[in-house]
C-alpha cells in the first residue's frame, strides 16, 4: 500500500472507517466478528489508517476496535474523535469541544480503545460555543503530555482551520469528499495545500450510491442513516443511481468495480489525500484496497471530473448546519 502524507503524518493512503460497523449502516452491531476479521485483514493488506469516534455506537466502536488491534496496535495509524458528546454538562445533542470535556473525552477514548495514545484526535464538527483556539490549545496540552499524537478537524471552514493551525500544528482536516461531493474543491483544499495540511475524505463512495450495489433504498433498515439522507429521497435517488451507472460504465471499461474507480479518481487528487472508505466485511476491505493499484487515463479523469452534480444535500438540513464553520 502507498502512503499519503498528513501534515507531518504519514499513513497508508488508504485508510478503514469502522463507524458502519457500530452505528448509522444497515446490520450495524450485528457481528463484531466479521468486523474484527475486517480490521485485521486491513492490517495484511497494508491498510493501517483506522478511523473511529466517541459518538460512534456511542462509545461501542472505540470497544471493539480494542478488541481488534489486541496485540497488533503499533501496526496500526489511529484516528478517533470527539465533540459530539458533552462532557462538561451540556444537553444531549449540543456540541462540545471545551477544554472541560476534551480532558474527559481524551481519558474515556484511551480507556476504551486500551492505548495509551491516540495518533489522531480531531474535532469532530466545529463547536460554536468554544474559540477554537480554546479547543486546539487543550488538545496541544494532550500532545505535550503524549497522549495525542497529532491533531484533526472535521468539517471545519477555512478561516477556522487558519486560526486553529496559527495555535498549534494541524496534521489532517476531515470532510466529506468524493465524485458525488466536491464541495471542498473550492475553498479546504487550497487553503489545506497552502498550509501543508492533509486531506481525509469520508464517505468516498458516496455513503455506497457509488459502488453501484444500492439500487433501491428498500435495501436499507428502518434504522439505516440514509433514509433521512436527501440523495436518498424518493425524487432525488433515481437521478443520482443514473449517475453512478457512468462510474460503472468507465469501471466496466478498466475491468474493475465502480468502488475501485471512485477511490482512484481520489486518490488521483493528490499525495495529501487520503480516503477512509468504511466496511465491516473483507470482501469489501479488499475491494476498495485493490483501489490502491489502479491507475486512471487522462481521459478517464476528465470523464469523471465532468460528472454532473447529484440531486439533494449530502446531509439533512440540520447537520449541513454544522459544515465548514
Amino acid at each position: 500500500m502507498k502512503q499519503a502524507q498528513l501534515g507531518a503524518l504519514t499513513v497508508s493512503r488508504l485508510g478503514l472507517g469502522c463507524m458502519g460497523m457500530s452505528s448509522a449502516y444497515t446490520g450495524f452491531g450485528t457481528d463484531d466478528e466479521a468486523s474484527i476479521r475486517t480490521v485485521h485483514r486491513a492490517l495484511e493488506l497494508g491498510v493501517t489508517f483506522i478511523d473511529t469516534a466517541e459518538i460512534y455506537g456511542p462509545f461501542t466502536n472505540e470497544e471493539l476496535l480494542a478488541k481488534a488491534l489486541k496485540g497488533k496496535r503499533d501496526r496500526a495509524v489511529l484516528a478517533t474523535k470527539f465533540g459530539f458528546v458533552s462532557h462538561s454538562g451540556r444537553p444531549p445533542g449540543q456540541l462540545d469541544s471545551s477544554a472541560e470535556s476534551i480532558k474527559k473525552a481524551v481519558e474515556g477514548s484511551l480507556t476504551r480503545l486500551q492505548t495509551d495514545h491516540i495518533d489522531l484526535y480531531y474535532q469532530h464538527r466545529v463547536d460554536p460555543g468554544t474559540p477554537i483556539e480554546e479547543t486546539v490549545g487543550a488538545v496541544a496540552e494532550l500532545v505535550a503530555q503524549g497522549k495525542v499524537r497529532h491533531i484533526g478537524l472535521s468539517e471545519a471552514g477555512p478561516e477556522t482551520i487558519r486560526r486553529a493551525h496559527a495555535t498549534h500544528p494541524i496534521a489532517a482536516v476531515q470532510s466529506e469528499y468524493s465524485l458525488f461531493t466536491r464541495d471542498p474543491e473550492a475553498k479546504v483544499l487550497p487553503t489545506l495545500r497552502e498550509l501543508g495540511i492533509g486531506f481525509v475524505p469520508y464517505s468516498p463512495l458516496g455513503r455506497g450510491l457509488l459502488t453501484g450495489t444500492i439500487t433501491s433504498t428498500k435495501d436499507l433498515d428502518a434504522n439505516d442513516s440514509r433514509q433521512s439522507n436527501p440523495r436518498f429521497s424518493e425524487e432525488n435517488f433515481d437521478h443520482n443511481l443514473q449517475l453512478a451507472e457512468q462510474v460503472k460504465q468507465v469501471a466496466s471499461d478498466l475491468g474493475a468495480t465502480p468502488a475501485q474507480v471512485a477511490l482512484a479518481w481520489l486518490l488521483a487528487q493528490g499525495d495529501d489525500i487520503a480516503p477512509i472508505p468504511g466496511t465491516k466485511r473483507v470482501a469489501r476491505l479488499e475491494e476498495n484496497a485493490a483501489a490502491d493499484a489502479l491507475t486512471l487515463s487522462a481521459d478517464q479523469l476528465e470523464r469523471l471530473s465532468a460528472l454532473p452534480a447529484p440531486k439533494g444535500n449530502t446531509h439533512n438540513d440540520a447537520m449541513m448546519k454544522l459544515l465548514e464553520r
